[in-house]
């Protein structure tokens, strides 16, 4: 027994110093990037050789900060990123949840073949439809505050309304829907429930974990946006970080400006993470779990 005991032991000790090495290599970029972030070009491209890169030593000041922010709106940025992935995580985890509630519980016709071609989607690159989905864009009417309008660029519902329903996030709604009881669903109907009173109070309350993996997918896609915003922005109210970090490539490259701007434009989506850490780890732990 002392020798199993010894053993397990062992074995706990060797699992978190594996697991503590590899925290450590996803740290280090971060802790570089923040780290670079206080130094002056000079001294941040010395330290590249050496562990000093990772150290706050030498000349340590929050001067890169304010050098970025007379470069840059980074406010303005930051607050067009989040309000872009805001709206978008919540439209998505919506309309694609109620599309998978559809598929999975809803017995007719198509059903499969439809199915089908959604989840075909995940093989196309966005590159393939960017151009045609630009020339769309481009013409279709909105119904806004100023009457109708033609062309929808330069505006959020641009960045917004392409990417609220997508392959990926059907497929883990339809995937989890699968593994939940069925006898809650035949319960409830036998009770009278409508489907949305289905969908609303029995699938969605069990629903944490993948909604949790959802949003956190949906929101590392749309806060890294570069391609389609580049394409449709022109003005500078409506750009989000991605975008607004080639301020930081023009004229004299400042490596300090951009490591700030890098850390200042992090935190929202490490704050984002850490809010849904818990059920994203759940999500994990109950794949292949069936109900």
């Amino acid at each position: 027994m002392a020798f199993s005991s010894d053993t397990h032991r062992l074995r706990l000790v060797v699992r978190y110093v594996v697991l503590s090495l590899i925290a450590v290599i996803f740290v280090f970029p971060l802790v570089f990037m923040v780290v670079s972030s206080l130094k002056p070009d000079q001294q941040l491209l010395a330290d590249t050789a050496s562990l000093r890169a990772f150290l706050p030593v030498g000349d340590i000041s929050l001067d890169n900060y304010w050098a970025a922010f007379r470069r840059a709106p980074v406010a303005l940025f930051v607050m067009n990123s989040v309000i872009i992935t805001g709206v978008t995580v919540v439209l998505s985890l919506f309309f694609c949840s109620t599309a998978a509630f559809a598929f999975v519980f809803v017995n007719w016709k198509g059903r499969d073949l439809i199915l089908s071609i959604i989840l075909a989607t995940l093989i196309v690159p966005f590159e393939t439809i960017a151009i045609p989905l630009l020339l769309i864009s481009s013409k279709l009417p909105w119904i806004g505050l100023d009457g109708v309008t033609v062309g929808w660029l330069n505006s959020y519902r641009v960045q917004i309304i392409p990417f609220v329903v997508d392959g990926l996030t059907v497929f883990l709604f339809v995937q989890f829907f699968k593994d939940l009881p069925s006898e809650l669903i035949e319960a409830a109907r036998v009770e009278g429930a409508s489907w949305f009173q289905i969908y609303r109070r029995i699938v969605m309350p069990l629903s944490g974990p993948v909604l949790a993996t959802a949003a956190i997918l949906k929101f590392l896609a749309m806060y890294n946006q570069y391609l389609w915003p580049l394409m449709v922005v022109q003005e500078e109210g409506y750009r989000p970080v991605m975008v607004g970090l080639q301020y930081f490539f023009q004229l004299n490259r400042a490596w300090g400006e951009i490591m700030a701007y890098l850390s200042l434009i992090t935190v929202p989506v490490l704050a984002f993470y850490l809010y849904l850490q818990k059920a994203f780890i759940a999500s994990i732990a109950s794949t292949g779990v069936k109900g």
